[in-house]
């Protein structure tokens, strides 16, 4: 209880400390609130673009309480599962922030976001079909933070306290300078939360007729803190400098607990119960170098960008496990690092008087990841126990070479016909195996990924456009790791050394309709993919990344609108859509027994109030349908999510109160049954993101902003970043 009050008294003491400011500081502060509204007001919360969805959120009443992460989830087109990997549209998505890819990936990509405030965004882009610029496998959200240049010293400062099942507290900085030619900002972050999740996973064995039901809940702590640092420094009206420094950190420690119940053939086999304590230590840093050559007259853009990323993980992972035999005890401890280099270029220019624009790249990547790994436990050596005979350690190692060239070029014809029409290449050259077991793999492919767009506008008020992409997936260098690992739910883990790319393509048209409502339809093919299945290795249940072969078609038509009420005070955006897969040749092929047709609903709805009563009061909701199908994984459920938020502004002081009500009435689960040629695994998991949150904001300085855009091409067709 002290935990909760501590922060209830700060916020109550802060606001009373905040009236008591002077008359005199009211009127200049107000002054410059006024100015930096004004600047942004015109925006439309979402807009829909010709190849992105744009949401944006800069002044916006959702942003109060929220983190970065908090505001992904509610952005329109994007839904996030159970395993916090990020979607658009259903498919799996690269993010960037600031047009620069980041390292992470889902939960690590999670973490990270949460420790960017929301209070930093200025807009969230899901580019459904982005250009041959972006290293992407599908679609592309590019995270846009504000960039403050106004003289002095200004910035924020946020605490939070979040009560779901445990308590959390989340605490940040920003901190900004500019003078003259001189820009530095700072963001740093401290989140200290506790998390409870609860499973059910019921794994069904054709051959043997083997059932295997169990109950886990699990509690982790993480301690996140994290720093960036941006340093611009403006040469002159045409070129710029800059040095980008991030570091993120988190620590983990969990505890769960499960009960396990074995049959074969409808007879009770064996009961068990285990537990498990994990402990994790990860940290990344991140180094940019930039130099941007801009010439607004002539719109040519040169932007160099030279970095490295290193990112190491420690993890050692306890189960202890009782049953009808005596006691057994298995650990495993790993070490990853992971080391990138890379080196960008990008170049923009207009070509002839014809208003034609050509950008060229290209970009090389040099990666090095190793990950030594080790079991132990005193039950390894004995014939009868369930851990006889696994290897003990072995070093897996992942080293690629990415080199991709790509040009775009666009054209406006008769000021109604917009056209780009790009071209990627991109080569890869990599090389993976393992030290003790000897086994290695080599190999190298290079791949061509053509994209066309082709928008018509009919008049002000009707437009319609054509958009084919065609990508390509490739494995992540952990999923290679065939290292064997035991889990809590009474199956085990590992890579694969020879898993395949998944090429895919797909075909996007938009209706617009008096630029508030937006119908599209999309279409995308493949012929092979990789997901997780489940295969039986000497009597274990082993979660597996598998290649499948066979055609998957996928279909979606989604409607959308946007629409502002009594003076701009009242926004709505609401989409809604209808999604349906063909999997019939895919699971003929594979013989896994899942579904031939998938059908469902899915859609999500924003509704913010801005200045209610004329208080300073606003008012934001958001809610959200949404199902889970992937490849050999099929949702049993639908879920509902949704957000309610409450934000009392005090422009005197530039503070903020603000209370959210997160899944109040239905806490969020999944439910989803993997199937694949040895059995079905299906697993029911209850999510903790539901409660209460309360943040107080403390701003100072001038919050004047402005857009990171570079050209009008860039944000009216784009055909950009």
């Amino acid at each position: 209880m002290k935990v909760i009050l501590f922060p209830i008294a700060v916020l109550t003491g802060s606001l009373a400390f905040a009236q008591a400011q002077t008359a005199k500081d009211t009127v200049k502060t107000n002054a410059k609130e006024i100015e930096a509204v004004t600047l942004v007001a015109r925006k439309p919360t979402v807009e829909s673009k010709v190849d992105r969805t744009v949401f944006n959120v800069a002044n916006s009443a959702i942003l109060a309480g929220n983190t970065t992460w908090d505001v992904l989830r509610m952005t329109p087109l994007v839904s996030i599962d159970n395993n916090d990997a990020v979607k658009a549209e259903g498919q799996t998505v690269t993010v960037y922030i600031n047009d620069r890819k980041s390292v992470f990936t889902g939960k690590e990509l999670k973490e990270y976001l949460k420790t960017i405030p929301a209070d930093n965004l200025m807009k969230i882009e899901v580019i459904t079909s982005p250009s041959s610029r972006y290293e992407t496998s599908g679609s592309v959200i590019n995270i846009v933070l504000k960039k403050r240049d106004d003289e002095g010293m200004k910035g924020s400062i946020s605490l939070n306290n979040r009560q779901s099942t445990k308590n959390s507290q989340y605490t940040n900085f920003n901190l900004n300078y500019h003078k003259k030619k001189f820009t530095q900002t700072f963001i740093g972050s401290y989140n200290n939360g506790s998390y409870v999740q609860k499973n059910e996973t019921l794994d069904t064995r054709y051959k043997t007729n083997r059932i295997n039901k169990t109950s886990v809940e699990t509690e982790s702590r993480n301690e996140s803190p994290s720093l960036s640092s941006t340093s611009e420094f403006e040469l002159n009206d045409k070129n710029n400098i800059g040095l980008v420094l991030e570091y993120f950190q988190n620590r983990s420690l969990s505890f769960g607990e499960s009960d396990g119940r074995l049959s074969e053939d409808g007879k009770p086999d064996n009961f068990y119960h285990q537990t498990q304590n994990t402990w994790g230590f990860s940290r990344t840093l991140g180094t940019n170098f930039f130099y941007k050559y801009y010439d607004k007259e002539k719109s040519k853009i040169l932007d160099i960008n030279i970095g490295t990323n290193y990112s190491g993980y420690d993890n050692d992972n306890l189960i202890n496990k009782q049953g009808s035999s005596k006691p057994e005890e298995m650990g495993a401890i790993s070490n990853s690092q992971m080391r990138n280099y890379y080196l960008k270029v990008d170049y923009t220019q207009p070509i002839g008087k014809s208003g034609g624009t050509l950008e060229v790249g290209g970009k090389t990547d040099f990666n090095n990841n190793i990950i030594p790994n080790s079991l132990y436990g005193f039950s390894m050596n004995d014939v009868k126990s369930e851990y006889y005979n696994l290897a003990r350690n072995d070093r897996f190692y992942y080293e690629d070479n990415i080199s991709s060239l790509y040009a775009n070029y666009s054209k406006t014809f008769f000021k109604k016909l917009e056209t780009r029409v790009g071209l990627r290449y991109e080569y890869i050259d990599y090389k993976v195996g393992q030290d003790v077991a000897g086994t290695q793999r080599k190999d190298s492919y290079g791949t061509f990924l053509p994209n066309l767009l082709v928008k018509y506008t009919f008049s002000d008020k009707y437009d319609v456009s054509l958009t084919y992409n065609r990508s390509i997936w490739r494995p992540w260098y952990s999923e290679f790791n065939p290292f064997l690992v035991p889990d809590i739910n009474g199956t085990y883990s590992r890579g694969n050394l020879y898993l395949n790319p998944n090429p895919n393509d797909r075909l996007y048209l938009k209706f617009g309709i008096l630029k508030k409502y937006f119908i599209s339809a999309r279409y995308m093919h493949t012929n092979q993919d990789y997901w997780t299945t489940y295969a039986t290795e000497n009597g274990r249940t082993v979660s597996v990344p598998g290649n499948f072969d066979g055609k998957v078609e996928k279909y979606y038509l989604f409607a959308n609108t946007n629409q502002n009420f009594m003076k701009n005070k009242l926004n709505v955006n609401v989409g809604f859509g209808w999604y349906y897969i063909n999997n019939k040749d895919f699971n003929e092929k594979n013989q896994i027994g899942g579904k031939d047709y998938i059908s469902y609903w899915g859609g999500s709805a924003n509704v913010s109030y801005t200045n209610l009563f004329n208080k300073n009061i606003n008012l934001s909701a958001w809610m959200e349908i949404a199902n889970q199908n992937n490849g050999n994984s099929y949702a049993n459920n639908t879920n509902v999510f949704h957000n309610i938020s409450v934000t009392k502004i005090f422009p005197k002081t530039q503070m903020e109160l603000s209370m959210q009500l997160m899944n109040i009435f239905k806490r969020p689960y999944s439910d989803t049954t993997t199937y694949s040629q040895d059995g079905t695994f299906r697993d029911y998991s209850k999510w903790d993101w539901y409660g209460v949150s309360l943040t107080f904001v403390k701003r100072f300085g001038n919050q004047k902003v402005k857009e990171n855009t570079k050209t009008d091409v860039e944000k009216n067709s784009g055909g950009g970043k």
